[in-house]
């Protein structure tokens, strides 16, 4: 049942967008996209449940979703256990959804359009790097790999440090190099996703997990971007 769920027209666009790819390969990328779209509809409910009053966001939420996300670690693909795997990823998204309840709340406070343009600014960022993963040479971004876990590395002692000195100037770096290095990822992690196929890995729900991640930390970080300009301008407009 959640095979055929995942497989609907995301073969097409796969067609599309990766014509050089042999049959099974883009079987595998509907099935990874198909995974992916139902984790951010789940998402969307999850936030839908904090924003309707029904049980509101907190710690609580994240811990369930990093529990659900451990659960996918360590129960193994063994091709007899896909709809609990299933299972386990829509937790993830409905929890993490719900995870940013407060963060759209705020948002939606502010200017409910923020949300839209968040929305349409990581859907274009998405397609266009999987894209340029798609036709780009083989194995041509795994270099990143390094290089996006250094930068994680960084941005982590950089935030920690922050705590106790509170620079805006240090959070800003911090904010806009997240945006840039999740966006990388998805260039690694789509390749990395073709190779492992290659390799012999069929673990359609784990890889549709890794994009999750990246498509859900763009769209936390634009949010928090707009929402920033916004409380900028508003504070012009009263100074003025």
């Amino acid at each position: 049942m959640a095979t055929s769920f995942t497989s609907f027209s995301f073969e097409r666009l796969s067609q599309q967008m990766g014509a050089k790819l042999d049959p099974r390969m883009r079987q595998h990328l509907s099935k990874v996209y198909g995974c992916l779209a139902a984790t951010c509809a789940a998402a969307t409910v999850g936030s839908f449940i904090h924003l309707s009053g029904i049980w509101q966001a907190g710690i609580l939420s994240g811990l369930i979703s990093l529990g659900l996300v451990l659960g996918l670690i360590f129960t193994p693909d063994n091709g007899k256990n896909l709809t609990q795997r299933f299972g386990m990823l829509m937790g993830v998204g409905v929890f993490t959804g719900h995870s940013l309840g407060l963060l759209l709340q705020h948002v939606i406070y502010l200017n409910p359009a923020i949300v839209v343009t968040a929305l349409i600014g990581t859907a274009t960022i998405f397609s266009c790097l999987t894209a340029a993963a798609f036709f780009a040479k083989r194995g041509s971004y795994l270099f990143l790999g390094g290089m996006l876990m250094s930068a994680l590395s960084t941005m982590a002692l950089m935030s920690l440090g922050n705590l106790f000195f509170r620079s805006y100037f240090v959070q800003d770096i911090t904010l806009y190099l997240g945006l840039f290095v999740m966006s990388g990822f998805v260039l690694f992690d789509t390749q990395m996703i073709m190779e492992k196929h290659r390799m012999g890995s069929n673990d359609f729900i784990g890889h549709s997990l890794d994009l999750f991640y990246d498509v859900i930390n763009i769209f936390r970080r634009l949010l928090i971007i707009l929402a920033q300009k916004e409380e900028n301008n508003d504070r012009r407009k009263r100074r003025n």
